[in-house]
């Protein structure tokens, strides 16, 4: 199973960047994936999820508004589209995949699959 996850960048405050992460080696449409990050010296946290089939998402409050994930189960992709990005954050943000979620919040340490994580970093 190989999560690649890419986009990140280095992006002024008020600024949009797109994360893409694509999935192979697993049933794509059987997870539920989402986005996690980990701004420096700080805990893994959750961001967002989407539901199996894509008709729910789940977004973190500090993301509200201002983040959208989507996923394309043809393609194997999920993707974060972030507008109005502010340095708060700025992260190494991961794609993640969770079989057996009852939920959309994603708990870190029930990920089943992680991607490699890239590097957001907005500017102030």
């Amino acid at each position: 199973v190989q999560l690649q996850a890419f986009g990140g960048g280095l992006v002024q405050a008020g600024g949009f960047l797109r994360l893409s992460c694509a999935a192979s080696g697993l049933t794509f449409a059987n997870y539920v994936l989402g986005w996690l990050r980990q701004p420096p010296g700080k805990e893994r946290e959750f961001v967002a999820a989407i539901s199996r089939r894509g008709g729910s998402t789940y977004y973190a409050d500090f993301v509200k508004g201002r983040f959208a994930i989507s996923r394309d189960n043809a393609q194997n992709t999920v993707d974060l589209q972030m507008h109005g990005l502010k340095p708060e954050d700025t992260a190494v943000y991961y794609c993640a995949a969770d079989w057996s979620a009852r939920s959309l919040y994603l708990a870190a340490n029930d990920i089943d699959y992680w991607g490699q994580g890239t590097q957001v970093t907005v500017s102030s």
